[in-house]
């Protein structure tokens, strides 16, 4: 077997439909397009939603709700931190190399949930009061933007 014998197997390839090619092929004339209007044209699409001038479905509903507006955090315990060794820096790449994170990029919050007994300096976005009492008590800090 070479490349040059290589071919599709026979009804896998349909060849292309042949238009305005006389009337005898069956799609000479409209080739294939109907009469007229704005579909029969070259380049001729209807927008989607556009219900032929009627005002359309999404403009007769009314509105409803409201895009929140609030910073999304992702969330990490405080119980989750013990993995890590005594006396490291604790950031969202450190977060997200151990796989306790989506992302390094979004803001990261430090929740209260669980104990800690290593001494960590946290780095983080965000931080709840008891979370940073229970870092602060096991002989850690915590570092936020506002605290800067």
């Amino acid at each position: 077997m070479k490349l040059n014998n290589l071919s599709p197997t026979i009804g896998a390839r349909r060849s292309r439909k042949r238009l305005g090619c006389g009337m005898g092929s069956g799609h000479g004339k409209t080739s294939g397009r109907g009469h007229k209007g704005q579909k029969s044209r070259s380049g001729g699409k209807v927008a989607r939603g556009f219900e032929g001038g009627q005002m359309p479905l999404i403009r007769r509903l009314p509105k409803r709700g409201f895009t929140s507006m609030a910073k999304g955090y992702q969330v990490v315990n405080v119980g989750q931190l013990e993995r890590f060794a005594d006396g490291m820096t604790i950031d969202a790449s450190v977060l997200y190399e151990a796989g306790l994170i989506r992302n390094a990029i979004d803001p990261v919050k430090l929740l209260a949930r669980g104990d800690l007994n290593k001494k960590l300096e946290v780095r983080l976005a965000a931080c709840s009061q008891s979370a940073k009492a229970k870092v602060e008590a096991a002989g850690g800090s915590v570092l936020t933007p506002e605290a800067v």
